[in-house]
């Protein structure tokens, strides 16, 4: 996913790692934090399979801080980097349906096919579907008086959870008017 968001980032403009990393902190929210210990090896790899390449010219490079030497490598998508993400994009893996996928994902949205992004919504339909079947299981084993804030947590999830649905099914029929909610 790290792969996905960085390429979609640098799509919209080149940017040096630390701006890379603010923006994907903003688009991930609390879900998810990136380290500049998984930045940087992502973005040599992107790099070495020439997704992406590094600019250094005077007209791309920010100013340094006061303290630094030299300025800040400016990271640009390439003519291949598009193709591999639009690949990313058109094709949606197991880990695209996931709460870290997903918003990944959706944060790209407008640049996703559509029968792609019918497939990840129906994905992730799937997936609330199990993960409120378990809630709903757990939140009728536990009796009122046993652990009433686990109990409160645990309701709390599944009306969450049952949101998120209402929402998806309304995304997917928006999606395809002729594809309703599943039986």
């Amino acid at each position: 996913m790290l792969d996905l968001a960085i390429l979609g980032l640098l799509d919209e403009r080149p940017m040096h790692g630390y701006e890379l990393r603010k923006r994907l902190s903003e688009m991930l929210g609390t879900v998810r934090t990136v380290s500049f210990g998984s930045l940087y090896p992502t973005l040599r790899r992107l790099r070495h399979q020439g997704d992406i390449v590094e600019d250094a010219t005077a007209a791309t490079a920010t100013r340094p801080p006061a303290t630094a030497r030299r300025g800040r490598k400016t990271y640009r998508i390439t003519t291949g980097g598009k193709a591999t993400l639009a690949a990313l994009l058109d094709s949606p893996g197991a880990s695209s349906f996931t709460d870290d996928g997903f918003g990944v994902h959706l944060a790209f949205f407008d640049r996703t096919p559509g029968p792609a992004r019918v497939r990840l919504l129906e994905g992730r339909r799937r997936v609330l579907e199990e993960r409120r079947e378990g809630q709903r299981d757990a939140a009728t084993r536990a009796g009122p008086s046993e652990l009433r804030y686990a109990r409160q947590l645990t309701l709390l999830g599944l009306e969450t959870s049952e949101r998120e649905l209402r929402w998806i099914n309304e995304l997917i029929r928006t999606e395809n008017p002729s594809q309703g909610e599943p039986q």
